[in-house]
């Protein structure tokens, strides 16, 4: 099996859509209206897609034309990140005006350098920060 994608379901999706771009650098690979639905699927990944073919696990935003916005579940946890410098990535969030909600340090019990930002609806990504020496083809843009 391979992980394709996780999926979100936004209220603005354009904010959402320039909040993923902007702030964390992920690239909008596809976008398409189901107007018979009322709602769009926008995808965001760390890579393009070639030839149509999807590279990387991708995010799906989910858009419902009628629903301005929703609740978060208790069951929802978070969007993991790979980044080379989590440290970094929180400074270049917090310059291009996203929300650090944990720093980037050490994980409790443990040594992995992880941090917590906030997209506009309140989901939550957690940066990892790549250890040295691991393959850089899955880090995200950061």
């Amino acid at each position: 099996m391979k992980l394709l994608h996780t999926m979100l379901r936004v209220g603005d999706l354009d904010r959402s859509i320039a909040f993923y771009r902007d702030v964390l650098g992920l690239k909008l690979v596809s976008r398409r209206d189901y107007p018979e639905g009322r709602f769009t699927l926008a995808f965001m990944g760390a890579e393009e897609r070639v030839d149509g073919i999807q590279r990387g696990a991708e995010l799906e935003l989910t858009h419902n034309w009628d629903t301005a916005r929703y609740e978060l579940g208790t069951g929802y946890g978070h969007v993991a990140l790979e980044v080379a410098d989590a440290y970094a990535a929180c400074e270049q969030v917090k310059a291009r005006g996203g929300k650090v909600t944990r720093e980037a340090g050490p994980m409790k019990h443990g040594t992995t350098v992880i941090a917590f930002v906030e997209d506009p609806d309140g989901y939550k990504i957690e940066f990892i920060q790549r250890r040295s020496g691991e393959d850089a083809g899955t880090a995200a843009a950061a």
